[in-house]
């Protein structure tokens, strides 16, 4: 009972009029978290199944669908019990939890990009040395880095929010993100600047690595043949989507979300809809009908009719 007692629990208050539409907000949400996860595991199973997509390109285009269920699965079934509940509330640690799984992800999606843009830089700059350089043990290397740095370097942040004493109990969101700092009742500088030098190495510095990789890429295809160019703009155009949307979304969440402005509340939620809903779908949509051939296998999963 005494450890019942000591809960915090947080207050959700960024819902419009859920106890109006709350059936109506599951069955969206609903459908939206089964399409995730039924589209992105549909294209990771065809990448492991096909030995013919066991391509750097083909595996990072995996690891990057495999982070969207797992964002997924870390806020939708929370959402889906709010959406039923009288109250929307959830514990400060599992909140903190949730912090953790949603940032680790998102710096894990930047950092995967970027080994992304490395693989096709190597593939179209330096075609003759790309299999000496992107051997199996590199993309191993790189796919743990992606994945424990963030893990790491996110877990000191969530280990010293944990013991912060809290002044606020109501959160302006529907999930745990970055408002949970507006929570605490004093500003810690340690943590700010903490979380300021993970914000330059999780967003920033990936996003320059790979606008640097795309730019030598383009001024090399544009001195090429026009296959050469068209090969290129197929294989890099939907990373470079992927990116744009991503570090959208980033922004406003790292950004505008902290900002004490009286954003109205339909505002935030439309917002915050779309980072958990637009975005998981994004992916396998652009890697599925944009990479060629994942979208032959898809084809020839789904319409083996059409196929010779």
């Amino acid at each position: 009972m005494d450890d019942e007692l000591n809960v915090t629990y947080i207050t959700f208050d960024g819902h419009v009029e859920v106890q109006k539409y709350r059936y109506l907000y599951f069955v969206i949400m609903f459908t939206a978290y089964i399409l995730i996860l039924c589209s992105n595991s549909t294209i990771v199973c065809i990448i492991v199944i096909n030995k013919a997509l066991h391509e750097p390109m083909y595996i990072f285009i995996a690891a990057l669908l495999i982070n969207s269920v797992l964002y997924s699965t870390a806020i939708y079934p929370k959402l889906l019990i709010d959406f039923l509940s009288e109250k929307q509330i959830i514990s400060y640690s599992a909140c903190l939890f949730q912090w953790f799984i949603y940032y680790t992800l998102a710096a894990s999606e930047f950092f995967l990009l970027a080994a992304m843009s490395y693989d096709r830089y190597v593939s179209i700059c330096k075609p003759l040395q790309y299999p000496t350089i992107m051997r199996k043990t590199t993309v191993y290397i790189f796919l743990i880095l992606a994945w424990i740095l963030p893990v790491c370097q996110v877990s000191v942040g969530t280990l010293l929010n944990a013991n912060r004493k809290l002044c606020t109990f109501i959160l302006k969101g529907i999930i745990c993100n970055s408002t949970v700092q507006n929570l605490h009742c004093v500003s810690s500088t340690v943590i700010n600047i903490y979380g300021l030098i993970l914000f330059v190495e999780f967003v920033p510095l990936p996003v320059l690595f790979i606008l640097f990789t795309y730019t030598r890429i383009f001024i090399i295809t544009y001195r090429s043949s026009r296959e050469v160019r068209r090969k290129a703009a197929q294989t890099c155009l939907p990373h470079l989507l992927v990116l744009i949307n991503f570090s959208c979304l980033s922004t406003y969440d790292v950004l505008l979300a902290r900002l004490e402005t009286n954003v109205p509340k339909t505002v935030r939620l439309i917002m915050s809809l779309q980072i958990i809903f637009y975005h998981p779908l994004f992916n396998p949509i652009i890697y599925g009908f944009k990479m060629k051939e994942i979208y032959k296998h898809l084809k020839r999963l789904f319409r083996p009719d059409k196929l010779n």
